[in-house]
């Protein structure tokens, strides 16, 4: 009996101590070393919407389900833009050759044409000079008729006419494309390129990607439903940064300055302190918000404090209430190390 009251007694010492030594460790600091500041947990959200009007297609993720930057979270129906994009590639391409065309010249072969072709039409005005020469010779000694000489003469119009046309022919072949005509060429190249890259964007708009590492929080619109830049298909919560949005009365705004450092508990982890530090402290004075309880009445002005918090297994959610201790003293301005936080990141 007595070896029994012995264990007993000494399992109750065991546990006093357990609970001393854990009270010891996970209390706050003593009033007059740290201000005490209540809000609530705060993070960014996104809404995602595709740039496009179409109908979506797949969509690949679920509520809860945690997405990193650049992973595809849903797709368009690409049916239509795909060939718009093949179509537009073929016009650069063919606008491309029309101007190099243009840079290279005409070929030695077809100003060597040109020159054939000027060479045909000098021979051909020689024999119809000759004609018309013979001709009027022949009219002299009333051989021949006057009709027959006016239609030599008409030849002979005729062959100067093709002459002169082959000739400026080959000036042309030899001068080469106008400076004109190559801008044209080019501007015109640089339209189908910008065509051609605005469907790329469209097509590349029909996969819908994750902007920055966080949580799926709603999943709104399902394959099937016609998507558009007013309707958001997700709304995504950010994990990093997240902090608590808390505020400080203007007695105690001397004591807080950026970068200093905190640590923050919740009531959902009771045991557990979370380190972070003081990122913004606001420049402008307002009236203490509704949300935030705390132990007075507060009708006075206060700063809004936003105390960034370290939460490496994402513990903490939207709106939890939380309170936050900010040590006074210089050698307490470092925080407890935190269950969740492996390293205590600063400004």
């Amino acid at each position: 009996m007595n070896r029994r009251l012995a264990l007993a007694i000494a399992g109750l010492v065991v546990i006093a101590v357990a609970g001393g030594l854990a009270y010891w460790l996970t209390r706050p600091p003593k009033q007059a070393d740290r201000l005490v500041l209540y809000g609530n947990v705060d993070l960014r959200q996104v809404d995602l919407a595709f740039n496009d009007s179409q109908r979506i297609a797949t969509v690949l993720v679920q509520e809860g389900d945690v997405v990193h930057k650049g992973e595809v979270l849903a797709k368009l129906d690409t049916s239509r833009i795909e060939p718009q994009v093949a179509q537009a590639a073929a016009q650069v391409a063919a606008q491309r050759a029309v101007v190099e065309r243009l840079h290279n010249g005409s070929r030695p072969e077809e100003i060597a044409q040109a020159r054939a072709n000027l060479a045909s039409a000098k021979a051909d005005a020689a024999d119809a000079r000759l004609v018309y020469d013979r001709q009027t010779f022949l009219l002299a000694k009333a051989a021949t008729t006057q009709q027959n000489l006016d239609n030599a003469k008409a030849a002979l119009d005729v062959a100067d006419a093709k002459v002169e046309v082959n000739q400026k022919a080959l000036d042309l072949a030899v001068a080469g494309p106008r400076v004109e005509d190559v801008m044209q060429g080019e501007a015109q190249l640089r339209a189908d390129q910008a065509q051609w890259a605005l469907l790329c964007q469209q097509l590349a708009d029909a996969t819908l990607q994750a902007p920055a590492e966080g949580v799926i929080r709603s999943r709104l619109l399902e394959p099937g439903d016609m998507a558009s830049p007013q309707k958001p298909v997700f709304s995504i919560a950010i994990m990093d940064p997240k902090w608590v949005r808390a505020y400080v009365s203007e007695p105690d705004l001397g004591k807080v300055r950026p970068g200093m450092k905190a640590y923050v508990m919740v009531d959902g982890f009771p045991t557990e302190r979370f380190a972070g530090w003081v990122g913004f402290l606001s420049p402008v004075a307002e009236f203490t918000p509704k949300t935030v309880q705390t132990e007075e009445l507060r009708t006075s002005l206060v700063y809004e404090v936003r105390v960034f918090v370290t939460d490496k297994a994402d513990v903490l959610r939207l709106g939890m209430p939380a309170t936050v201790y900010l040590p006074l003293t210089q050698g307490a301005a470092a925080a407890p190390a935190a269950t969740h936080a492996a390293t205590d990141r600063q400004p």
